[in-house]
Formats: structure tokens, sequence, C-alpha cells
């Protein structure tokens, strides 16, 4: 799989829903959809797995960089939009799952994103911690996402609960507990995630951000020379 075909397949998993496949469960009784939804979410979340898989095989910091932000800015506007349709709908964590597609559709973006996440957190701490320290949106999202996928009570007693609370731990949402360790760490992480490489990365972001804003000022300044000409 190249690059162009793994950040595709990434960002198309942070904006697929397993919903989709409820067309056919109209029939099943309103108290057993959520355990349906957690079957097809098992699916997923392999899917999710395996394509992150091959993103941590890259064991190149700076392809790791550019896939991961793109991939997190769609997740981020997918957890974004679905709390909205959530909200205005007043539909919380602990209600029936939904039955609307639209409502079923946003409730599936929220768990699936939120542990798509953590995923991605435990294996790129130092990645990760560089954008969602300093966006505050981000921060209220996840916190909003952990809370809701606790209350729905989706992922209670297996694997994917463990995930959200070493996410949270990692990410400083809550206190890390004693014996606290990021079990997708490994020394060889370090190394690259910490050494010049990564900094590097840092470097040629900063860059881009600073040629952005040029771009705007230049793009800004004919209009404000024209307007003062006209006075």
């Amino acid at each position: 799989m190249d690059l162009l075909q793994l950040c595709t397949v990434l960002t198309s998993l942070a904006l697929a829903a397993a919903s989709s496949s409820f067309t056919n469960s109209r029939r099943e009784q309103r108290d057993s959809s959520l355990e349906i939804y957690k079957r097809l979410l098992e699916t997923k979340r392999k899917d999710q797995l395996t394509a992150l898989k091959n993103l941590v095989e890259l064991n190149d910091v700076n392809q790791q960089y550019k896939i991961i932000d793109i991939m997190l800015k769609g997740l981020f506007k997918v957890l974004e939009d679905s709390r909205a349709v959530l909200i205005a709908a007043n539909v919380h964590a602990d209600d029936p799952f939904p039955q609307d597609e639209k409502l079923k559709e946003a409730y599936s973006h929220i768990v699936e994103n939120t542990a798509f996440f953590g995923d991605v957190a435990l294996r790129f701490p130092k990645i990760v911690h560089h954008y969602f320290d300093r966006n505050s949106n981000w921060n209220l999202l996840i916190r909003w996402g952990l809370g809701f996928c606790n209350q729905t009570g989706v992922f209670d007693g297996g694997p994917h609960g463990q995930v959200l609370s070493l996410m949270a731990q990692e990410l400083g949402i809550i206190e890390k507990s004693p014996d606290f360790t990021n079990p997708y760490r490994t020394e060889r992480d370090d190394v690259l995630h910490t050494a010049d490489a990564f900094r590097k990365v840092l470097r040629e972001e900063e860059k881009r951000r600073r040629k952005e804003e040029k771009r705007k000022e230049i793009r800004k300044g004919p209009r404000i020379s024209r307007s003062r000409s006209e006075l």
C-alpha cells in the first residue's frame, strides 16, 4: 500500500460509520439495537487497527506526521458535526440506540472516531500532543466524546474501553494512575519521535505556517491599499 492509498484509507475510516450496515435492521427490537451495533463496531475497529498498523510500519516520522495531520483534521471535523447533530436532536448517550438513520450515523461517528483517536494517540503520542495540547476545541471535543462513549455502554467489558482510559491518561485528560504505562510505546518509538527527525518535521510545519500567514497578508494588502486611495 503506497502513501496516498494509506492516507486515503485512514481518512475514509474516520469519515465512514458502521451504522450504514443497519439498513435492514429496522425489524429488530429496539432494546437489541445496541447489541447489533456492537457487533458491527468490532468489524470497523479491526479495519481501523489494520490501517493504523500500516501507518506505524512506515518508520518515517515525516510521512507519518503528514498523514496524521490530514487524518486528524478530518476526524475532528466529523466529531464536531456529529456532536452538533446529536445535541440538536436532544439525543443523550444513555438514551436507547437511535433508529433514525441520520442520528444513528452521528452516534456511530462519535463512538468510532473517539476510539480511533485513542489508537492514534497511544501509538503516536508525540505527534498527537503537538496538535492536541495547543487546540482547546479538540480538547473539548475529545472530553465530550469520552464522556459520551463511557455513558453509552458500547465499550463495557471489552478491550476498547481500556484504550479510552489509556488515551485519557496519556493526554492528561484524567490523572495518570501510579502504574500507568503506554503499552504501544517502544524504545524505537521514543528515539524516532524525540530525535532530530521529529524536530525537523516541526520546523517544516512552522515554516509552512509562516508562509501561509504571509500569503494571507499579501492577499489583504491590495484591498487595504485601494481603500486608502479611495479615501
